[in-house]
């Protein structure tokens, strides 16, 4: 067994044992192998692993793999999960499966233009800044709800959910985890079709855990599938 299927393995029994210790249901966990700057050839060893739903970062890069000879042809669900410039969206818009990382109402407003051309339906989710760093994006907490009304009505995206990116201290992170989850159920009882808001995008390697205890649906994980980044 390679090492990548046999992380892969190792981490769906963490999952399953989070799950079973908080009283979630695995199949509710959303894995997504985030595999920014690692090269195409990895991405193939964990879709053969069974891993369908991988995590990308940086636009260029995430063209180059998912057109590369050895994954093009692939069922690939691709997720966008770095920082979204408006000017990328257009490059973007029809590759992906899920946009986790609108960080402002502009940038939605790109999205919603772009499938409009295309005539596609988007799913994306928002990025809240729950942590407060500067050095993070994110749509401000106390923005949220403001600004509700005006995601909803973006013709051919749709909003699914929330995604927060953690402080590194356990102790922050959840609280910051518990906000997102207040903060998706605030959205519901705004939305006009709260039936869509399903997602909390949120947790990586270090914090995975936490995360499924607070309601995350999806998790992003790299360095536990894939070892530590180069850069």
């Amino acid at each position: 067994m390679n090492n990548i299927a046999h992380n892969l393995e190792h981490l769906h029994e963490e999952i399953r044992s989070v799950c079973k210790t908080s009283g979630r249901n695995p199949s509710d966990i959303c894995l997504i192998a985030v595999s920014k700057t690692k090269p195409a050839g990895l991405i193939k060893e964990a879709y053969d692993a069974g891993q369908m739903d991988i995590g990308e970062s940086y636009v260029q890069e995430f063209l180059e793999k998912e057109s590369s000879d050895q994954l093009s042809e692939l069922p690939i669900r691709w997720h966008f999960i770095g920082h979204l410039q408006s000017n990328k969206v257009k490059d973007i818009v029809s590759k992906v499966s899920l946009v986790h990382s609108i960080d402002k109402l502009g940038t939605a407003e790109e999205l919603s233009k772009r499938a409009s051309r295309k005539n596609i339906i988007v799913d994306y989710l928002v990025e809240i800044n729950t942590s407060g760093e500067v050095s993070k994006f994110g749509l401000p907490p106390d923005e949220l709800l403001p600004k509700a009304a005006h995601f909803f009505n973006l013709p051919n995206i749709r909003l699914r959910g929330l995604m927060t990116i953690a402080s590194p201290d356990r102790k922050k992170a959840r609280y910051e985890f518990r906000m997102l989850a207040d903060l998706l159920e605030q959205l519901r009882e705004a939305s006009p079709d709260p039936v869509l808001l399903t997602e909390l995008s949120m947790g990586m390697s270090q914090d995975y855990d936490i995360a499924i205890e607070e309601g995350a649906t999806m998790i992003r994980i790299g360095t536990a599938i894939f070892g530590s980044r180069q850069r």
